[in-house]
């Protein structure tokens, strides 16, 4: 072999180049990694009755079923009125089970973080029927949003019920109390955004409240409509773990500004513009592979028929997780 320095960086050179080209035909021949998958869940205030009011949960769980989710999202008051009129959580887990559906979270309204301590007793008290409820029917989490706190009108029109928490550290301890109400169960609460509010309407201030819990089990709740009515980049969820994330709400929304859009204005994953190819980028990223919950509150899509409604969404929701 020659000892000539100028031949013999020619020679390594065209190695190099050799290699390099045998890679990039490697990587063109490779077939694609596939896209992480995700489970698919009904959120059950997607499919209300023309009025507005939730439906029977034995119909609900019919509805999700025939659609093909893999998972209901239920709210509390549904299983208040199933047990009411007579039936058991026993027995409601079962029907879940024979449906062949899991319970990914159930939807609570606890006032667990309200500044006033009798309230939020109260609501602790609430929140433990709530959690045992959720273990009972099988549900690994419930939803913990800022009940009572928000700042904004109330049904009782006394603007110091929604005294806006503004202590996240204070907020933190008493997420922490409610972390302690699900051990015994296993029921995770979750803290969710809601963007409406003065509390908890970023996702920093929701994964300020989890983190500072000192609890390693502390999750949060993002949803696409909340995260742009709350002023949050999307951009952000690219800054998390998916450890964080307990279940994750979709839906989408038309060009309206932050201050204007209300919770009616949702539209199924794909109708409008949020930018759910980013988002589910994101979700990849941070390796989240549980469940996408489709939540919606449109009023047009209630008076419609709610098999069609459940089965729209489904395919609209599977479709936007493959852009």
């Amino acid at each position: 072999m020659s000892t000539d320095p100028v031949s013999r960086r020619e020679w390594l050179a065209g190695v190099a180049m050799t290699s390099a080209v045998a890679s990039q035909v490697v990587a063109a021949d490779a077939p694609a990694s596939p896209k992480k998958s995700f489970g698919f869940c009904l959120n059950t205030s997607t499919v209300r009755d023309k009025d507005g009011k939730s439906r029977p949960i034995t119909e609900l769980i019919d509805i999700a079923a025939k659609a093909g989710y893999n998972a209901i999202e239920p709210w509390t008051s549904e299983i208040d009125a199933y047990i009411k009129g007579g039936g058991t959580t026993k027995e409601l887990r079962k029907r879940f089970e024979d449906a062949g559906l899991k319970v990914a979270d159930v939807i609570g309204f606890a006032e667990w973080i309200v500044e006033d301590e009798a309230r939020r007793k109260k609501g602790l008290e609430v929140a433990k029927r709530d959690i045992d409820w959720a273990a009972e029917i099988g549900s690994p989490r419930i939803a913990a949003p800022p009940v009572g706190a928000t700042g904004g009108a109330s049904k009782r029109d006394d603007p110091k019920f929604t005294q806006p928490v503004i202590d996240l550290v204070a907020a933190a301890d008493r997420y922490r109390a409610l972390l302690d109400l699900g051990k015994a169960g296993g029921v995770t609460p979750l803290v969710e955004i809601w963007g409406f509010s003065k509390t908890l309407r970023r996702l920093g201030e929701a994964l300020c409240v989890a983190t500072e819990s000192g609890d390693g089990s502390a999750a949060i709740l993002p949803d696409v409509y909340h995260l742009y009515k709350g002023g949050s980049d999307f951009t952000g969820l690219g800054l998390i773990s998916g450890k964080a994330v307990g279940i994750f709400h979709v839906n989408d929304y038309p060009k309206i500004d932050r201050e204007k859009i209300v919770d009616a204005d949702r539209v199924y994953p794909g109708d409008g513009i949020a930018p759910l190819k980013e988002v589910f980028a994101a979700l990849r990223t941070m390796n989240y592979d549980g469940f996408l919950s489709l939540e919606l509150f449109n009023r047009e899509y209630w008076k419609q028929d709610p098999n069609e409604v459940a089965k729209t969404g489904l395919a609209k929701m599977k479709a936007v997780t493959q852009l």
